[in-house]
């Protein structure tokens, strides 16, 4: 039967021109000229009409905004390197993070263990107390929840380290793994809390964070630098994967692959493949994200605050204009929902705006520009039921030549430079193999 679209053929087929897809397009070039062959022809799609992804940055009445914040945190200097040199043109400025925890009217150092000394006396009683008598497990806790109550006791956990994530995951902490954030959680024990509570040292992961004056775009924009121009195909999606033909049937046309690298969410990769596989094991959150500014300054100090009280929408809020260095508020705000929600985006807006005064981020200063954006999925839920059908899925995508890649091809928690350190590595294992 001869196929309705046109058939097109392409050695490596990339879906998704984010941070993923196209520094998978730019490691593949570098990798064949490192190992001396030519270099492979790379198609990416792009069901959007722009590229990045969530990476994206709005401009708008002289404010800067992304989709939600996103920092680099560098931990391979040749990266950071590599992407200042295809920056010429920015300021990208280097900032030592100031993050805080409102609780109860007072801010606290971030991370929360490590600062249950700033708590009113009574919270902090309660907290090293519970502390100290915490119940231990024998082995690995079997949740999320679990770990936090083994490692910190009740009060830490109930205080701040509960509510707060179960804000941001939108779900009951007992359906994620014990170490569903990985390394991205800042672990403190007994003796890290005592000692904190005289010499400060609250470093973390992220202590020190680089951002571009135009914003996380040019990120993109740097990955796009080395590009030929025709390496991304816009408005473009993939709907269906044909294994056994090795064929994306796109909305487009039929494009025939060697390999095809995949940035979007496993389960949807998984449908558009055709294989069968437990959906019930792939839960997420959303995140309404609201870009806001405001005609005159607020509070100088943070870049970010973190909300655990249950009575405020918002589990986060950063400043902008605390980063840049400008002289209007300029705030994202992050509210968490099921995977199922709904938004009514102008009453919501409405309740963020009332509950930023409640919170005293805002006084006198008046909305003068907003946008707001829906991250579908946002944060994938971390376990064992999603890791096993991810271990299953992935040898047999992988033996058909697909390869799906960061934060939702792999179904984990990440950071961009993750996503670019893991695409890397496949493109030098692929470069070998170049015909």
């Amino acid at each position: 039967m001869l196929s309705a679209y046109p058939v097109d053929e392409v050695e490596y087929l990339v879906v998704g021109a984010g941070v993923s897809g196209l520094s998978f397009a730019n490691w593949m070039r570098e990798a064949a000229t490192a190992a001396g062959h030519r270099i492979p022809e790379v198609l990416v799609l792009e069901a959007d009409g722009e590229p990045g992804g969530y990476c994206k940055t709005v401009k708008q009445d002289g404010f800067v905004w992304d989709y939600s914040g996103h920092f680099f945190h560098f931990k391979h200097p040749e990266i950071e390197a590599w992407l200042r040199a295809r920056m010429p043109d920015q300021t990208i400025l280097t900032v030592d993070k100031r993050a805080f925890i409102r609780f109860e009217g007072r801010d606290i150092d971030f991370p929360f263990q490590k600062n249950i000394h700033q708590l009113p006396r009574a919270d902090f009683i309660d907290c090293l107390v519970d502390l100290h008598f915490r119940s231990r497990g024998d082995g690995v806790p079997g949740s999320f929840k679990a770990m936090l109550y083994e490692r910190f006791g009740r009060s830490i956990a109930e205080k701040f380290l509960i509510p707060y994530n179960e804000k941001l995951y939108a779900c009951d902490l007992d359906l994620l793994d014990a170490d569903a954030m990985g390394r991205f959680f800042p672990h403190a024990d007994v003796d890290d809390i005592i000692r904190n509570m005289r010499s400060s040292d609250n470093r973390s992961y992220n202590s020190t964070f680089t951002y571009p004056t135009g914003g996380a775009i040019e990120y993109i924009r740097a990955l796009l630098r080395d590009l030929p121009a025709d390496t991304v195909a816009y408005r473009e999606r993939l709907e269906r994967v044909d294994l056994s033909r090795q064929v994306a049937i796109t909305s487009r046309r039929e494009i025939r692959f060697r390999r095809l690298v995949s940035s979007a969410p496993l389960n949807r990769l998984a449908a558009a493949c055709g294989l069968s596989f437990d959906a019930g094991r792939f839960s997420w959150n959303k995140v309404l994200v609201f870009n806001l500014g405001f005609d005159a300054k607020g509070s100088p100090t943070p870049h970010w605050m973190y909300f655990p009280d249950r009575a405020l929408c918002f589990y986060r809020v950063g400043w902008y204009d605390n980063i840049m260095g400008a002289d209007r508020m300029s705030l994202y705000v992050e509210v968490g929902a099921d995977a199922d929600a709904t938004f009514d985006v102008e009453a919501m807006r409405v309740r963020v705006l009332d509950d930023l005064h409640r919170a005293g981020i805002v006084d006198e200063q008046r909305l003068v520009s907003w946008h707001s954006v829906v991250l579908d999925p946002a944060y994938v839920h971390v376990n064992r039921a999603a890791q096993a059908e991810q271990s299953r899925l992935t040898p047999t995508l992988n033996a058909a030549g697909v390869y799906p890649v960061g934060r939702y091809g792999g179904w984990t928690y990440c950071s961009i430079e993750d996503n670019m350190v893991e695409t890397r590595a496949l493109a030098r294992a692929f470069a070998p193999l170049l015909r």
